[in-house]
C-alpha cells in the first residue's frame, strides 16, 4: 500500500524538523535554575520556536515582548515551586494555545479556552440514542446503520492506529447505506498518520490538502515556503456515496487536521468550527526539570490559511435546547437531510 503523504516529502519533512531542532534548540544550560531565570528560559525558548506569534498578536494582541517585560516585573526569587508553576503557566496561557503546556510532577499548565469559551455541540446521552444496543465497534470505531439507512461511525480518538482489515470491514458493512456521516466531534487528535490514513478512503486520486512550514532559525518571522501536503488514495475500500463530516469546537491538532483534509476532498462539514491546534508540537525543557511543549510548525489549507483557529463547517450549526428536550441531536439530523438531498 503506498504511504498517504507522498514518502519523498514526508522523509524530507522529517529530516528538516530534526535538524531544525537540533540547531535552534534553547540551552537551557546557560541558566541557572532559580525562579528567574527559569522564567527568562521558558520565554527565550518561546520566542526562538514558536510559530504563531505574528497570528496571536492580530488576533488577541499579544506582543510577545511586553509579556516578557511585564512579567520580569512581577517575578521574584521567594516563589515558591507552586508559585512559580502557576506564574509561568499564567505568561505562555496568554497565547491561549491549547498545544502549548508546562508540565511537572504536580500539575500540568493548559489553555483549553479554544474549547470551554464555545457551546459544546455533543452529547453522549443523545449519541447513545442513535447507536443503539447493536453498533459494532472496530479499531476504536463506532458504527452502525441509521433507521433511515444512513451510516454513522464515530471516531473519537486519532491515538490508536486504525487496522486496513478493522477499516475494509467497517467500509463493507455500511456499504448497503445511501451515505455516510463520520461523527469526529470530542476528537482531541491524536497521531497525524491516523487522521492521514483514515481520510485517504475517502479519496480518488492524489489530491492537494493544505500546506506546512517549519522554522528555519531562532527569529520570529524565520520560516521555510510552505511545502504541499498531498493525499494518496487508499489501496484499501474505499467509500463512493455522499459522507457528511460533524464537527465540534473540541475537535483539536490530528483531528484538526482530518476536517480539513476531508473539506479539500469536497466532502461536506457540518456543526460547528472545530478547535483548531493546526501547529505541530514539540517539547522542551526547563533548568529545574518542567517540560515545556509548544506549537512550532505552522500548518494551512489549500488556501494558504492559517487554521490555528479552526476550520469552518460548510453547514454552521448547533445542537439547539427544543431538539435537546426531544432527544434529537441537531447536528447528526441536519448531516442525515443533507445526505437525503
Amino acid at each position: 500500500m503506498k504511504s498517504v503523504f507522498s514518502f519523498s516529502l514526508s522523509l524530507s519533512l522529517s529530516i528538516t524538523l530534526v535538524l531544525t531542532l537540533l540547531t535552534s534548540c534553547v540551552d537551557v544550560d546557560e541558566y541557572q535554575s532559580d525562579v528567574e531565570n527559569n522564567m527568562e528560559a521558558l520565554w527565550t525558548i518561546m520566542d526562538e520556536h514558536y510559530c504563531f506569534f505574528a497570528e496571536k498578536e492580530a488576533e488577541l494582541g499579544v506582543n510577545w515582548d511586553e509579556v516578557h517585560e511585564r512579567y520580569r516585573r512581577n517575578v521574584n526569587n521567594k516563589m515558591s515551586r507552586y508559585q512559580l508553576f502557576e506564574f509561568l503557566g499564567n505568561m505562555v496561557g496568554e497565547l491561549r494555545d491549547g498545544h502549548v503546556n508546562i508540565s511537572a510532577a504536580f500539575d500540568y499548565a493548559r489553555n483549553w479556552s479554544w474549547k470551554e469559551d464555545y457551546p459544546k455541540n455533543f452529547s453522549d446521552t443523545l449519541q447513545r440514542k442513535y447507536l443503539g444496543t447493536k453498533y459494532r465497534i472496530a479499531s476504536g470505531v463506532y458504527y452502525c446503520a441509521l433507521d433511515d439507512n444512513i451510516g454513522y461511525m464515530y471516531v473519537g480518538s486519532f491515538e490508536d492506529s486504525f487496522g486496513d482489515g478493522n477499516l475494509d470491514e467497517v467500509l463493507y458493512a455500511l456499504a448497503p447505506c445511501n451515505g455516510l456521516i463520520i461523527d469526529v466531534r470530542n476528537n482531541g487528535g491524536g497521531k497525524l498518520t491516523e487522521a492521514q490514513h483514515l481520510a485517504s478512503r475517502f479519496c480518488n486520486e492524489r489530491t492537494l490538502v493544505g500546506y506546512m512550514s517549519h522554522k528555519t532559525g531562532s527569529g520570529r518571522s524565520d520560516f521555510s515556503a510552505k511545502e504541499e501536503q498531498w493525499l494518496e488514495p487508499s489501496a484499501g475500500l474505499r467509500w463512493q456515496k455522499g459522507v457528511c463530516v460533524l464537527s465540534n469546537r473540541s475537535v483539536y491538532s490530528a483531528a484538526n487536521e482530518f476536517v480539513k483534509y476531508m473539506k479539500a476532498l469536497g466532502h461536506t462539514i457540518v456543526g460547528d468550527a472545530t478547535g483548531g491546534g493546526s501547529g505541530m508540537p514539540f517539547s522542551a525543557e526547563l533548568p529545574n526539570g518542567w517540560g515545556v511543549r509548544f506549537s512550532a510548525c505552522p500548518m494551512y489549507d489549500v488556501n494558504g490559511v492559517c487554521t490555528e483557529n479552526g476550520v469552518a463547517p460548510d453547514v454552521a450549526v448547533g445542537i439547539t435546547d427544543e431538539d435537546f428536550q426531544k432527544g434529537e441531536d441537531t447536528i447528526i439530523e441536519t448531516a442525515r437531510k443533507k445526505l437525503q438531498e
